[in-house]
């Protein structure tokens, strides 16, 4: 676990049950705190760390991989699988919010169950209103929601794409990509935002109104 140099940041990494394909390895060598969601828990101890916490209704693993995880975690946290109000991703989140994150990001947090993914997505929301910089990353894409200015890297993406979350976004600004965009506006059901290139290996994005998916990613 890294020693980080601001004592007021808190970086917490909550990998769920979803598509374990991005470099999830690299993602927790940087955690403060390290969180499993259900399935989540198993993979983390697949790559040779230890969730602080993992919970869940664990639903997900067999149940020689449950007494694993609750013997292997620092912290474990069992809850039933039909009588519990939220999703074991959002339970995390929760989790992470008591844990004094400052910062989020979530791992496996998408994948076959739209529903899910969707659900997860709905939680940068909630983030942002508590102003938590959070990201969700898979192993083509990384979701970020903004709601004033983000700075975004190229790395490793090959294309950057907006769609809002809100209805409408409004004086909308791209700098550093193909296709700029000066006080431009978007409407839920236009696809105007999807594609955009790099043309600088760092740009950004600013908004004057609305909720704003920023989303870098590659084939």
């Amino acid at each position: 676990m890294k020693q980080h140099r601001d004592p007021h940041q808190r970086e917490i990494v909550i990998v769920s049950g979803g598509s374990p394909d991005a470099d999830i390895a690299t993602v927790l060598a940087q955690a403060d705190y390290i969180i499993g969601a259900d399935r989540g828990a198993a993979v983390i101890l697949a790559l040779g760390y230890t969730p602080d916490l993992a919970l869940g209704d664990f639903d997900s693993v067999h149940e020689w991989e449950r007494e694993h995880i609750q013997t292997s975690s620092h912290h474990y946290i069992g809850c039933d699988a039909i009588d519990k109000n939220y999703t074991d991703t959002e339970l995390a989140f929760l989790a992470a919010l008591e844990h004094q994150a400052t910062s989020i990001t979530l791992c496996a947090g998408t994948g076959t169950r739209l529903d899910h993914t969707l659900a997860n997505i709905h939680l940068l929301k909630r983030a942002l209103e508590l102003q938590i910089d959070m990201r969700i990353i898979d192993g083509h894409n990384c979701i970020r929601l903004a709601d004033r200015q983000l700075t975004v890297k190229k790395e490793h993406y090959t294309y950057l794409s907006l769609l809002p979350l809100s209805l409408e976004v409004h004086g909308i600004n791209l700098i550093g990509f193909q296709y700029p965009l000066h006080d431009a506006s978007l409407v839920i059901g236009q696809s105007l935002g999807i594609s955009n290139k790099w043309i600088a290996e760092e740009g950004s994005v600013s908004i004057r109104e609305g909720l704003l998916l920023v989303i870098c990613s590659n084939d």
